[in-house]
C-alpha cells in the first residue's frame, strides 16, 4: 500500500492551479529520502499566465501611497507569526531542518525583515530638489521597476523568498517567484498567506504569484518579455546563465551567488571561543550557506592546537532527526548535493588529512558527518571550490600578508571573518579583505538594517537594508521651467 502524495500547486492571480499541461515532479523529504508531495513542472503557458497577472496588477500597486503598501507588509508579518507553526512544518519537511532551529533561527528574523521593508516603503529618499540651471528646478522621483522575476534557492527557501518579495513589494513592484524544484512547499504556503492578506485589504492578488518548476521554468521566466528585473539566489553557473539571458533585452539583474568565506584566525585569538563560534557557523544548516565559515586560515603558531580543538568540536556536533532538539543541523538537501560533498572528500589530495567526519551518516536520508580537513594547500580543489556541506578546511599561514593573499585568492567574495584581539590588525584586515562582509571576532550574524551581497563571482546587488530596497527602484529626473 502506498501513501498518497500531497499535491502542491502554482499560485497565479489569486488562484491555486496545476501546470497547464498537467506535468508534475516529485518532492522528496531529504531527512527520509522519500517523496511526500508533487509540484507543478511549469512551462511557457504557466509563466505567461503568471507574468500577465503581475503585469495587470502592477499599475494599481505602483500607484498606492507607500503607507498603504506598508499596511500590507505589516499584515503579512503578523500573519507569518500567526501561522508560524505551519511555516515551520513546511520548511522542516522541505529541507529536513530541525524544527526547533527553524522556530528560533528563521521565523523571528523573517518577520523582522518584512517589518523592516514595511518601514522602508515610506523612505523613498532622493537628493534634494534644487536649481542647477538658471530658470529651472530639478527633482528626483524614485519609482518601482515593474514586474520582478525572482528565483529562490533550496538552502533557505522560506527566508530567501522573504528577502526577495519584501523589498520588491515595498518599493511598488509586483512579483513572480519560483522556488527550487526540491523545496517548493513553504513558498506555496507563503502564497496562501500573502494572497489572503491582499484579498482582505482589497488589493489584487496578482501582486504576488508563485510558479513551481525546474531550471527550464526559471529560464523561461528570465527570458520573458514582461519582467523588468530578474533576481536569483543560486550557484555561480546559474547566475551567469541568468545574466546572459537577461542581457538579450537588457533586464536589470540582481545576483546573490556562491561563497567561500575565509575565516582568518590570528595567534592572539581566544581559541576555545573561536572554535565554538566557527564550528557553529560552519556546520549550521549542514554548511549549506553561502556565508558559512568553511575555509579556516590559522596562524602556524596555534595551528595544531586549533585543529585539535576544532576536530573535537566536530565530533561533539550532532546531526539527525527534525524533532531532536540536540542536533545542530539536518541532512543535505538532495541526493545530488550529497554526491557532490562526497566527491570532494573522495578527491582529496594525498597531503590532506581528515581530522573528523568525512562520511555519510545513517542508512536513510542525506545526512553527512561534521567534517574537518587539514594539511591543505591554496590551490587544492576543496579550498578553491564551494563544497556547500558540513566540511571545514584548515590551512596554516605564516604572517598577515600571506593570510590576506590566501583569503582573497578565490573567485568568490561574499563574506569573511577575522579573529584577533589586535584592533589595528582587525582594521587593516577589514580594509584588505575583498569581500562584501567582514565580521570581526564573530561569523554569520545578519541584521535587516545591514546589506548582504558580494563581489567577483559572488554576484552583485544587495539583499536586506536600504541598499537592497534601492535595488528594486529606478531613478527619474524631472526638470521644470520656472517661467510658468
Amino acid at each position: 500500500m502506498t501513501t498518497a502524495l500531497r499535491r502542491l500547486r502554482n499560485y497565479i492571480d489569486g488562484e491555486f492551479r496545476d501546470a497547464a499541461d498537467g506535468r508534475t515532479t516529485e518532492v522528496v523529504n531529504p531527512a527520509t529520502g522519500e517523496a511526500y508531495a508533487t509540484a507543478p513542472l511549469s512551462a511557457a503557458a504557466d509563466v505567461d499566465a503568471a507574468m500577465a497577472a503581475a503585469e495587470a496588477a502592477f499599475p494599481a500597486w505602483r500607484d498606492l501611497i507607500p503607507a498603504e503598501r506598508q499596511k500590507v507588509l505589516l499584515k503579512i508579518a503578523d500573519r507569518f507569526e500567526e501561522r508560524a507553526e505551519e511555516l515551520i512544518a513546511a520548511e522542516s519537511e522541505n529541507c529536513g531542518k530541525p524544527v526547533a532551529l527553524v522556530r528560533s533561527e528563521e521565523i523571528p528574523p523573517m518577520v523582522d525583515q518584512i517589518r523592516f521593508f514595511a518601514g522602508a516603503a515610506r523612505m523613498l529618499e532622493g537628493r534634494a530638489s534644487g536649481e542647477y540651471m538658471e530658470g529651472f528646478t530639478s527633482i528626483i522621483r524614485r519609482e518601482p521597476v515593474g514586474v520582478c522575476a525572482q528565483v529562490a534557492p533550496w538552502n533557505y527557501p522560506m527566508m530567501m523568498a522573504v528577502w526577495k518579495f519584501a523589498p520588491a513589494l515595498a518599493a511598488g513592484n509586483t512579483v513572480v517567484i519560483k522556488p527550487s524544484d526540491t523545496t517548493p512547499a513553504s513558498t506555496v504556503l507563503i502564497a496562501d498567506i500573502i494572497g489572503s492578506v491582499l484579498d482582505e485589504l482589497g488589493h489584487s492578488r496578482g501582486v504576488f504569484n508563485v510558479i513551481c518548476g525546474d531550471r527550464e521554468t526559471g529560464r523561461l521566466m528570465v527570458e520573458h518579455k514582461i519582467p523588468a528585473m530578474a533576481s536569483i539566489t543560486g550557484s555561480v553557473r546559474a547566475g551567469m546563465q541568468v545574466a546572459e539571458s537577461a542581457s538579450k533585452d537588457l533586464k536589470r539583474v540582481h545576483l546573490e551567488l556562491g561563497g567561500k568565506a575565509p575565516v582568518v584566525v590570528f595567534e592572539d585569538t581566544d581559541i576555545p571561543k573561536a572554535v565554538e563560534d566557527i564550528s557553529v557557523a560552519g556546520y549550521f544548516n549542514a554548511g549549506q550557506d553561502c556565508t558559512a565559515a568553511t575555509r579556516v586560515l590559522v596562524h602556524e603558531s596555534i595551528h595544531d592546537e586549533f585543529v585539535a580543538a576544532l576536530a573535537k568540536a566536530a565530533s561533539e556536533t550532532k546531526t539527525g532527526a527534525v524533532d531532536d532538539e540536540d542536533v545542530l543541523y539536518g541532512p543535505l538537501n538532495n541526493a545530488n548535493q550529497l554526491k557532490q560533498v562526497k566527491g570532494f572528500i573522495e578527491r582529496l589530495p594525498a597531503h590532506a588529512k581528515i581530522e573528523a567526519g568525512g562520511e555519510q551518516v545513517g542508512d536513510k536520508g542525506y545526512f553527512f558527518a561534521p567534517t574537518v580537513v587539514s594539511g591543505l594547500k591554496q590551490d587544492d580543489e576543496i579550498v578553491q571550490q564551494e563544497v556547500f556541506g558540513p566540511v571545514i578546511t584548515v590551512q596554516s599561514f605564516s604572517d598577515e600578508k600571506q593570510a590576506v593573499e590566501w583569503a582573497n585568492g578565490v573567485e568568490y567574495a561574499l563574506a569573511s571573518s577575522v579573529w584577533t584581539k589586535d584592533h589595528a590588525r582587525a582594521m587593516r584586515m577589514s580594509k584588505s579583505l575583498d569581500f562584501g562582509c567582514v565580521w570581526i571576532n564573530t561569523h554569520i550574524p545578519l541584521v535587516a538594517e545591514m546589506p548582504h551581497g558580494g563581489f567577483k563571482k559572488s554576484g552583485y546587488g544587495k539583499d536586506l537594508s536600504a541598499y537592497g530596497f534601492d535595488d528594486y527602484t529606478r531613478i527619474k529626473h524631472v526638470m521644470t521651467s520656472l517661467d510658468g
